[in-house]
């Protein structure tokens, strides 16, 4: 899972042209019109900056760390009318002056401004915005996390920060109150996780707050008794602005809210919400595919990874059901690691073996480092593993975040795979190299929109850890084919919620029933499908198109066919529409052909 807010706006796309890197613009394309079209590109990226300060923050830009999202009425309304204005200057374009590979960016452009109007369509849906993996109850305490503390300055720009929260609060606690209106409220389950959240960032001593962890880095270079000082204004601004903010959100969710939220978050039961799933599933998925496919497609998957779960539990010798054997996994000492930091070290370990093979598998790497920390107690203890990128300056490195929380329920056997999928050669990897790719503009290599091609991509990347030298054991083979599984079961649940209706306790018993996975990892998943719709189908379905290009560029390329090249041609354009990545492969197979020939 990547860290990301609902500011993320959706990536363009470069055309893949040349079989490795990715090249700039064509030579021969007039002037003028790529000049015109990459001007209104940086223009709406230094918008997407001023308008939503905080997603500036998480890319590199610090020019407005000292300033939070206006969220008014009027502020929104201009943000819709600007945006309407950047797709009519696309629409104009004289598309045959540009290069191919302007032309695929003005498409793409094109689409993501479409699909930010489309969800505008929808403000109280847009609007319920308390999610299980973020939303106003935790946004600025991650915030907070990665604010520069280096000089003075950036200590008095989070002190600022602090005084605005109360007003964006108020803001988001009014469209709350605007959805609920409406007839949208979050699931019962969902809010109360949001209330979990919410109290684990009132510590008995205020030292021990998320929000004050950023004063505790202060740069080497302010003097101690500067230092102290601004610690005293932190205490005092955690105290004035933030826990008050915090408290008033509480009371919305547990004196509105709560008496009025569904015991389960069908979308289907929502005012307009069938239409607003088959939007999401759209723009989660990139495809065409409803839901019905969808879910057939999850039912098959997992018909073909339990017969392979169930071959490995026999290569074990283990005597038992397959529900016997996946208690043993679970609760021998043998799989559990001895505490927070041993499994931490587990995680570096394997990090740092698969760094050392994956010029095996790519042409190219990234340069930018990453890291293994373990997530903040605020998270919650039944969290799932994310990783958070590097800053596009190269400031800050990419981290995956590790549940230590939930150390116990976290055994050996499914680390490796988790490694893949949320460091190398998965999120880390492909996000970092995208940030690099300085052929192209800012907006493309810092925007990771398309959960499709980047989810995708990490659930790929843990297939590849047979290449690398993992899943060695049976147990971490089980370990990769039940996570695999897990990714499949959600094509079935998010689908069997929210368009067929199922109940909350119906999804929870279908995925521990198929996928084995922890039961209390299980409902806070259930949790996060309700709260999020169609993010959950991304993953196996973007898999499954790298699966189907890797086999026809293998298919058509035959001895020519170069593994290491495959994988910098799919990943060397930044996240894509799988269409997209589907017509742009095919284009590279031809030129890897006629190279070859």
């Amino acid at each position: 899972m990547i860290r990301r807010t609902a500011l993320l706006l959706p990536a363009l796309a470069l055309a893949l042209l040349l079989p490795t890197t990715l090249r700039a613009a064509d030579p021969a394309a007039p002037a003028e019109a790529g000049q015109a079209l990459h001007a209104l590109f940086e223009r709406q990226w230094d918008w997407s900056a001023r308008s939503f300060p905080e997603w500036a923050t998480y890319r590199g830009d610090l020019r407005f760390n000292d300033q939070l999202s206006d969220l008014s009425a009027a502020a929104e309304a201009a943000r819709d009318r600007d945006t309407a204005g950047f797709l009519a200057e696309a629409r104009a374009v004289r598309r045959e002056a540009l290069s191919p590979t302007d032309r695929v960016s003005l498409d793409l452009f094109i689409d993501s401004q479409q699909r930010q109007l489309e969800w505008a369509a929808f403000p109280a849906a847009q609007h319920m915005s308390l999610r299980v993996l973020g939303g106003p109850q935790s946004d600025f305490a991650e915030l907070m996390s990665i604010a520069p503390m280096q000089r003075p300055d950036q200590a008095a720009q989070a002190l600022a920060r602090m005084a605005a929260l109360p007003r964006l609060m108020d803001q988001q606690i009014e469209l709350l109150r605007a959805s609920a209106k409406a007839g949208w409220v979050p699931a019962r389950g969902v809010l109360e996780r949001v209330l979990a959240q919410i109290d684990t960032q009132f510590p008995a001593q205020v030292d021990d707050s998320p929000h004050f962890a950023p004063f505790k880095r202060l740069g080497r270079d302010i003097p101690a008794a500067d230092q102290a000082a601004l610690q005293a204004d932190a205490r005092t601004a955690i105290a004035t602005h933030v826990v008050p903010a915090l408290r008033r959100l509480r009371a919305l969710v547990v004196d509105e809210l709560m008496p009025k939220a569904p015991t389960d978050g069908s979308l289907s039961r929502y005012p307009d919400g069938a239409a607003v799933y088959a939007m999401l599933v759209r723009h989660r998925t990139t495809t065409d595919l409803s839901p019905a496919q969808i879910h057939a497609i999850g039912q098959r998957e997992l018909a073909r990874l339990r017969a392979e779960m169930e071959a490995v539990m026999r290569e074990t010798r283990f005597e038992g059901s397959f529900a016997q054997f996946v208690h043993f996994l679970n609760t021998d000492p043998r799989f559990i690691a001895a505490g927070p930091e041993a499994l931490l070290a587990g995680y570096r370990e394997i990090a740092k073996r698969v760094d050392a093979e994956l010029p095996r598998l790519f042409a190219e790497l990234p340069r930018a480092p990453y890291g293994v920390q373990a997530m903040p107690a605020h998270m919650g203890a039944n969290r799932a593993e994310y990783y958070s990128g590097p800053a596009l300056d190269g400031s800050r490195a990419g981290f995956f975040f590790a549940n230590t929380i939930s150390w116990r329920t976290r055994p050996t056997w499914g680390m490796e795979t988790l490694v893949a999928h949320e460091a190398v050669p998965g999120h880390h990897l492909q996000i970092a190299r995208a940030s690099e790719l300085r052929g192209l503009p800012a907006f493309r290599r810092g925007s990771w929109g398309y959960t499709a091609f980047t989810e995708g991509w990490g659930l790929y990347a843990e297939t590849l850890g047979f290449e690398l030298g993992l899943y060695t054991d049976p147990y971490s083979r089980f370990g990769h084919l039940m996570w695999q599984a897990f990714r499949a079961a959600r094509l079935v649940v998010d689908t069997g919620i929210h368009q067929l209706g199922w109940p909350r306790q119906k999804a929870i018993d279908f995925m521990t029933e198929r996928t084995g996975v922890d039961l209390a990892f299980v409902e806070s998943e259930i949790d996060r499908y309700t709260s999020e719709p169609g993010q959950a189908l991304a993953y196996m379905i973007g898999k499954l198109k790298f699966d189907e290009l890797r086999d026809r560029a293998k298919a058509r390329l035959g001895a020519r066919f170069d593994i290491r090249r495959f994988h910098n041609a799919v990943l060397d354009q930044g996240a894509l529409p799988l269409n997209v990545l589907d017509r742009l492969t095919d284009e590279w197979i031809a030129a890897e052909a006629a190279r070859a020939g």
